[in-house]
């Protein structure tokens, strides 16, 4: 099966990216910007910004493994575009791929991805808003996730280093961790925070790395019904109905109703 290859060969790449983002203690690999006085600035701890320079680094690794493969990379053209990148095989089977990261609030807790929207492209699969292909034409939905740990000591983001001083620099991250796993696996029932209509993702990072998220004894056609039919109180004031369930439990409930009336 063409995305469990996919998923195979993109796992043995691992090693590689954990060597691009981490020293061998542990310690990200990236201590700040550099300008062209040789001034070394720190990295704020802001997880935009962090996340973006992994994406960075991660890049040339993937770029490598697609030409490897023999796949045509498709990147997204728009910051708010799903997904980050589109892998296209010889036979034009298409597979998508987000690159997430987070952190960690606990020994095994984090603070989660947001796994895309529930709306838009997500229902109406053959649309191209905001998607850089129709969703129904990917095979699989993929998201290469990073986990880390902030640092605990503050970190003095007005003070310049040099070039020679690089090993003064406390890197604002540590402790990497990495998992690779379909969207609908690692999805939770309830959207992600704040009031965007997206997909939240489990919180616990074995369930994370293990994709043993909800849905996952139920299936992918589970997950897809789940959360084309889901309103939040809003949505379902706007077409006067009621919330048809909020969590799976009560989907499965709703569902079991509305066969038996057919």
């Amino acid at each position: 099966m063409k995305v469990e290859r996919f998923r195979e060969a993109l796992l043995k790449q691992f090693g590689e990216f954990t060597r691009t983002l981490a020293t061998d203690s542990g310690d990200w690999t990236i201590k700040g910007f550099i300008d062209v006085y040789r001034n070394v600035y720190t990295i704020s701890v802001d997880t935009k910004v962090v996340s973006k320079i992994m994406e960075l680094m991660l890049f040339p690794i993937i770029s490598r493994f697609a030409a490897e493969h023999d796949y045509k990379l498709v990147l997204s053209e728009y910051q708010n575009h799903y997904p980050d990148i589109s892998f296209i095989a010889s036979d034009g089977t298409k597979i998508a791929l987000d690159l997430k990261s987070t952190y960690r609030r606990g020994p095994n807790a984090v603070n989660g991805f947001t796994l895309g929207a529930f709306t838009g492209y997500f229902r109406r699969r053959q649309s191209t808003k905001n998607i850089m292909f129709p969703y129904e034409q990917y095979a699989a939905h993929f998201v290469l996730g990073i986990v880390y740990s902030r640092r605990d000591e503050p970190i003095d983001e007005r003070r310049v280093y040099t070039l020679d001083s690089l090993r003064d620099i406390v890197s604002v991250v540590k402790d990497f961790s990495l998992l690779l796993s379909e969207k609908w696996r690692i999805a939770n029932d309830r959207p992600g925070s704040g009031n965007t209509k997206n997909i939240g993702s489990v919180k616990d990072l074995r369930t994370l790395v293990q994709g043993t998220g909800p849905f996952a004894p139920h299936g992918e056609e589970v997950f897809n019904d789940y959360w084309m039919n889901y309103l939040t109180k809003d949505m379902a004031r706007a077409i006067d109905s009621a919330v048809p369930y909020r969590n799976l439990a009560e989907y499965l409930e709703w569902r079991d109703r509305l066969s038996k009336r057919s």
